[in-house]
């Protein structure tokens, strides 16, 4: 008799993968949770291992212009100004709320 294959969905696969790989749970006990056999959730595993490298790697590939270099450190340098700003009024509300009241 030839055995029956099970598709499972795309979205199935992904998540038993990310359980695995950004979880840390093992392999052997998610086989054994959810039926699923060994060899099958190796190839899962090593797939979403490769596309995540992959598209690490495309990620690492991509140089930044000299403008959007700069608009980048613009970015984060108003995005540290307010939250300066926003950590002053903080200090000053905090005073104002802890003095004793006379």
């Amino acid at each position: 008799m030839a055995k029956k294959h099970k598709n499972y969905p795309t979205e199935f696969k992904e998540y038993v993968s990310k359980l695995i790989v950004l979880d840390g749970r093992k392999q052997v006990d998610v086989c054994n949770e959810l039926k699923i056999p060994y060899d099958t959730l190796h190839k899962w595993v090593s797939s979403y291992r490769k596309k995540q490298q992959d598209a690490e790697k495309a990620k690492q590939d991509q140089l930044l212009t000299a403008s959007e270099y700069k608009e980048l450190f613009e970015a984060e340098r108003l995005k540290r100004l307010e939250i300066e700003e926003e950590n002053a009024i903080l200090k000053k509300a905090m005073h104002i709320f802890t003095q004793e009241k006379k």
